[in-house]
Parts: structure tokens; C-alpha cells; sequence
């Protein structure tokens, strides 16, 4: 019975709770390693960043490192270190996406949304939504979804965007990552090719007998 009721996946735990701590001290010493390398991580991960032209919000692998540090850490610890990497951000570390820092850019937004965003990841990882596949895609779906509703009207207000534009900018953004990463989905187009008039012919002269160049017709 012992045995078959330790194998059952618990619930109310988290990855970052596996990590033995004897101690109550040594408990607080974890955490805050974990919480100062999820802020970390996030960090590194947000300089892997590809400008989208026309757009002031670069392709990154912030958003996944948020997502990841949140189900990881669990709600308290993954904002924790969500907030240490806003707080240290604002105060002039050069970590944010493309090493900014400060709050003076329109996609600061999208770091107040991973905040939320890691929060509440976290806390359906320790209900047991990291527990399959499926559960864990539906849990990083909405995560993903929640930076993005705190971001983009951020992103429309700071820049005087309609708000229609701030969501096309989103899809774009979006489609771009996906591509990146291989994903399925349709991306981007190429932009459409500008058609050009069929050229006039000029009238025969007179005399020419449709031998010279410009009189005849256009080889195939």
C-alpha cells in the first residue's frame, strides 16, 4: 500500500520543492537561489531577440523563460523572481529584451504581464497542471495569453496605437515566434508582387514592313 500510494504523482508541489532542504534556513537559502536564478534565466533568455521590422516588439525566448520559471518555482517564488527581474530592470540592469532597461519603452507592458503571467502558471503547476503533456500546453497557452493581454494595450496606450494595430502587431509577433521555433500555423507572407501594365506597342511606321525589332511582336 506504502508503495503504490508513493507512486501516485502528488499534487500541491512543484519542481523546485524536490530540492532537498532540511532545514527551515536552508529552506530560505534554496529559495532564494531559485528566485535570483529564475530572475537570471529570464534575463539571458531575454537577449535571444530578433527585431520584427515595423514593430517595436522583437521576437524573444522571454516569454518561455517566464512560463518555465513560474511552473517550476510555483506562484510566491516564480513572482518573486519575476518581480527581482522587473525591479532590477527598472533600476537599470540591461536585461530586458535587446538589453534595455528602465520602464521608458512601449513593450514594457509584456514584462507587467509575465509577472501575472508566472504568477498564476505557478500556482495551476502545483494543482497538477504540469502533470501531462496536454495540461502543461494548456497551462503554457494561457500564460502566453496573459503577458499578451497585458502587453498589447500597454503597447497601444504608450504609442497612441489604435488598439486594432496593437493586436495586428501581436499576430505578427506571434506568427514570427512560430516560425522561429518551426511551429505549425501560418506566418507572415511575402509581400505581394505589384503588377506592372503590359507595355504598348508601337504603331508600325511606314515602310517598315514589320521587320525591325520594335514593330514586331514580343518573342515568346
Amino acid at each position: 500500500m506504502a508503495t503504490a500510494a508513493a507512486s501516485v504523482p502528488r499534487t500541491g508541489t512543484v519542481l523546485a520543492d524536490l530540492l532537498p532542504a532540511s532545514t527551515a534556513g536552508r529552506a530560505r537559502v534554496r529559495d532564494a537561489a531559485l528566485i535570483l536564478g529564475g530572475a537570471a534565466l529570464t534575463g539571458l533568455a531575454a537577449q535571444i531577440a530578433v527585431p520584427v521590422p515595423g514593430s517595436p516588439v522583437p521576437v524573444s525566448g522571454q516569454t518561455f523563460a517566464v512560463l518555465l520559471v513560474g511552473t517550476a518555482l510555483g506562484a510566491r517564488r516564480g513572482f518573486l523572481s519575476l518581480a527581482l527581474y522587473a525591479v532590477a530592470g527598472v533600476a537599470g540592469m540591461p536585461w530586458f529584451a535587446e538589453a534595455k532597461s528602465g520602464a521608458a519603452f512601449p513593450s514594457f507592458g509584456y514584462v507587467l504581464g509575465m509577472l501575472l503571467a508566472a504568477t498564476v502558471v505557478g500556482a495551476l503547476a502545483r494543482r497538477g497542471a504540469d502533470r501531462s503533456v496536454l495540461r502543461t500546453a494548456g497551462t503554457m497557452a494561457l500564460g502566453s495569453a496573459i503577458v499578451y493581454a497585458v502587453g498589447v494595450p500597454y503597447l497601444a496606450l504608450a504609442t497612441n496605437m489604435p488598439f486594432a494595430d496593437a493586436v495586428a502587431v501581436f499576430d505578427f509577433v506571434e506568427a514570427s515566434a512560430r516560425r522561429s521555433r518551426g511551429g505549425g500555423g501560418p506566418g507572415p507572407g511575402p509581400a505581394p508582387r505589384r503588377s506592372h501594365p503590359p507595355a504598348r506597342r508601337r504603331a508600325p511606321s511606314a515602310g517598315c514592313h514589320h521587320r525591325c525589332r520594335a514593330c514586331s511582336p514580343a518573342r515568346r
